[in-house]
């Protein structure tokens, strides 16, 4: 299945960068803390409709709720019957979170608490969606423990998926490609040297040497994300937290969108292995850019309108 872009967003840069910059769908959302049980926190944004059915989005790296695929997603299903949350990562909220730890690629427990409480407030159905970062989020909680998932989850739809993290990280150091990479970088080092302000002894929040040392994601994740949370390097990281491998384990009807001028995902991102299930659908659409999938005529996205057509029903 294809879909137009606007005539003026002719490439994937310009189909990623716009709607990052000007696409603005307003929500009205009721902020709720979620303690943890390690004493971390996570801030969760709700749309109320009165509904039994629930939509969970996840946003992508150094995202949060207010992102214009997460709104966007949020308010189409909330226009089908459905209560809307938008979740915040650790740290993505406004506030920085209290532990050393962030948030990763492949950790699904935040997204699977989150899952739990909802289901703890009387929910019946519930979809998620999961936008690149987020994406992997998702695959992960329903390939990790297929036999846990709760049976309220009906489905889900994630776009512009690093499926492999590896051929992803090397995409972003390409020529023309680098300033994406450049802009998570200096987002990051913000709350990096915060955290080594919370944690001044701590041996892997260490701040100093940061913009000379950090030129790249493979630099970032040996240094700090995979030291962080119990990986050996990054190459041990990108390896154990791609959710490529795990896709043969998912047993609910999901959709992964991924466009093929994505310019954030390797070669490898747009092919599922061979034993992969028949839950899982892979569209491969030849626009898009990376979360962007803006419609000539329609104020849907294209995968906001597929998500609706597969999963509202």
């Amino acid at each position: 299945m294809d879909f137009s872009p606007p005539f003026w967003q002719f490439n994937g840069h310009l189909q990623t960068i716009y709607p990052s910059f000007f696409r603005k769908i307003a929500l009205s959302y009721k902020r709720e803390r979620l303690e943890l049980p390690d004493g971390d926190f996570l801030d969760l944004d709700w749309v109320k409709t009165g509904s039994k059915k629930l939509h969970i989005a996840t946003h992508g790296l150094e995202g949060d709720s207010t992102r214009h695929y997460v709104t966007g997603m949020i308010s189409a299903f909330n226009h089908h019957g459905f209560d809307g949350l938008g979740w915040n990562s650790r740290s993505c909220s406004g506030e920085i979170n209290r532990l050393p730890r962030f948030y990763h690629h492949g950790d699904a427990e935040d997204l699977r608490y989150v899952l739990e409480y909802a289901i703890s407030l009387g929910y019946e159905e519930i979809v998620l969606t999961g936008f690149s970062m987020g994406g992997s989020l998702t695959l992960r909680l329903l390939a990790e423990f297929p036999e846990k998932l709760p049976k309220e989850v009906k489905g889900a739809l994630v776009t512009s998926v690093p499926l492999d993290l590896k051929s992803s990280v090397d995409e972003l150091d390409k020529p023309g490609k680098r300033f994406y990479m450049r802009r998570f970088i200096k987002k990051l080092a913000v709350k990096i040297e915060a955290k080594s302000k919370m944690f001044p002894d701590h041996p892997n929040l260490r701040f100093d040497g940061y913009q000379k040392e950090i030129k790249n994601f493979y630099d970032f994740d040996n240094r700090y994300t995979a030291p962080l949370h119990g990986y050996k390097d990054a190459i041990d990281f990108y390896r154990i937290a791609s959710t490529k491998p795990i896709l043969k384990n998912i047993n609910v009807p999901t959709t992964i969108i991924q466009a093929l001028n994505d310019p954030f995902l390797g070669k490898e991102c747009y092919e599922l292995t061979a034993d992969s299930p028949h839950f899982v659908e892979l569209l491969t659409p030849n626009q898009g850019g990376h979360v962007g999938f803006m419609q000539k005529g329609n104020d849907l996205s294209f995968a906001e309108a597929y998500a609706i057509e597969t999963l509202s029903k």
